[in-house]
């Protein structure tokens, strides 16, 4: 008999900013910091600082510290990068160079001329609470760029066009005429901004 798979580790993150196990990865990773585990499920810390990155799952010398590292960072999975924006992450300066310029270009067209430093306090505000409860804001469908994450029926769909897709942790799944009404945004206002002011994200082949 083969030995049982283990059980997935609890550091797959969810557009609602939920950090659930599940063995799907994703096309990301991500860094809030060192965050020990106990049995495959993490502690009370969600973050160790506030420089929340959304990384290549591949290092760019091919370092890699294993899933469970007692010493550097904890690698976090997302699905494509707009769960990772509506989780409160951006993108890495270091494995990322191209999408980190093009997002500081978008955040200084709609903010001005900010250190990487003060771009991160800003979002961490926006993102989620010292009770570590997401950020949430109302706004109006339509006034939403495309690769915001809204709630509509009580699950995250992503706006795309004059859809809304739904989003399932292996992929999206049905489709929904964008709303024409106010909605719950789960996308971090500041976020938001930035794709409406051009910031691309790369997105899942399901959408």
């Amino acid at each position: 008999m083969c030995p049982p798979r283990p059980s997935p580790l609890q550091n797959r993150v969810l557009p609602t900013g939920e950090i659930v196990a599940d063995p799907a990865r994703g096309m990301f990773t991500g860094n809030r910091g060192i965050l020990p585990f106990t049995e495959g499920r993490l502690g009370t810390s969600r973050w160790k600082h506030q420089h929340w990155i959304i990384c290549d799952l591949t290092h760019p010398r091919g370092r890699y510290h294993g899933p469970m590292p007692v010493r550097a960072w904890t690698p976090l999975f997302f699905l494509d990068e707009a769960v990772g924006l509506a989780a409160g992450h951006r993108p890495c300066a270091y494995c990322r160079p191209d999408a980190y310029r093009a997002f500081k270009s978008a955040w200084e067209e709609a903010y001005g001329l900010m250190g990487h430093q003060q771009i991160d306090r800003m979002l961490h505000k926006a993102r989620v609470t010292r009770s570590r409860q997401q950020v949430r804001h109302m706004a109006h469908c339509s006034d939403l760029p495309d690769g915001t994450f809204i709630l509509l029926d009580q699950n995250p769909h992503l706006l795309l066009g004059a859809l809304a897709r739904r989003f399932s942790k292996h992929g999206y799944s049905t489709s929904a005429a964008r709303p024409n009404t106010m909605v719950e945004v789960l996308t971090p206002a500041p976020t938001v901004a930035i794709l409406r002011a051009g910031f691309r994200p790369k997105l899942h082949s399901g959408a």
